[in-house]
């Protein structure tokens, strides 16, 4: 089965921290082949209560695409069940090389339990099973982050947390565009407004453009709303994600 499941639709800090949306991240089934993306507080309860049949014991790979909160929570203990507990030595874990600084948020006792661990480096090519994976130029936020483009009989392309700049589209051609949209309004703020992720979306012209990971700007203004509105103006598919949402690939 080719999907994507959101588990969770929270950013930001006020939104995360009242879990007014939940924040477990993104689960991508693509070509045969499981990965979290950015598991984030309540990543495996978000799996374990999912109704999509998600087993965190079936995880391939997690990917994270920086080290903030609202993105690794739930990195070790995701870790843990993709490896059941270190009984099995299996799977990858990509992620950029601050997360293993001096502060981890891989700790080193979870690193012996994968197959391999793979620091992100901007532009490399990086195979998993039967996808190839694309990372993204270092984008801009206040630390080490990237994102990325899955490719396998779909490609998929995520934007995370980052300030907009005129060349970022670049990197993210694909069929179907996951972009972390915070704020509604421009900021000055590392964060994507809604106004960006129209310019980059009509860079892009993806099949399916989803929207994710809300402010509390977003959120109060009904991100499903602002998505038909959005869809309207560029004439392309655009979807604001729901917790627990299953898009089909």
């Amino acid at each position: 089965m080719n999907r994507v499941v959101f588990l969770g639709t929270a950013g930001a800090r006020i939104a995360v921290f009242k879990q007014i949306r939940a924040s477990g991240g993104i689960w991508l089934e693509l070509n045969d082949t499981r990965i979290l993306i950015d598991p984030g507080p309540g990543s495996l309860v978000k799996c374990c209560a999912s109704r999509a049949g998600l087993d965190p014991r079936k995880i391939d790979a997690v990917f994270l695409s920086h080290r903030h909160l609202d993105h690794s929570a739930d990195m070790n203990v995701m870790v843990e069940a993709m490896t059941e507990g270190g009984l099995k030595k299996r799977g990858a874990v990509f992620l950029p090389a601050d997360a293993l600084s001096d502060d981890p948020v891989l700790w080193s006792y979870a690193r012996s339990y994968v197959e391999e661990i793979i620091i992100l480096k901007e532009n490399e090519t990086y195979s998993l099973k039967k996808l190839k994976i694309y990372i993204s130029k270092r984008l801009i936020h206040s630390v080490e982050t990237y994102g990325a483009k899955f490719e396998g009989d779909k490609t998929i392309v995520y934007i995370p947390d980052t300030k907009f700049f005129p060349t970022l589209y670049e990197d993210f051609k694909g069929n179907i565009l996951i972009i972390n949209v915070v704020r509604k309004e421009k900021s000055e703020y590392d964060h994507l407004s809604l106004g960006e992720a129209r310019e980059i979306i009509k860079a892009i012209k993806p099949e399916t453009a989803i929207l994710t990971h809300f402010g509390m700007t977003m959120i109060t203004a009904k991100p499903w709303v602002l998505a038909e509105k959005l869809q309207e103006e560029i004439g392309i598919k655009v979807i604001a994600a729901r917790d627990g949402m299953q898009f089909a690939l």
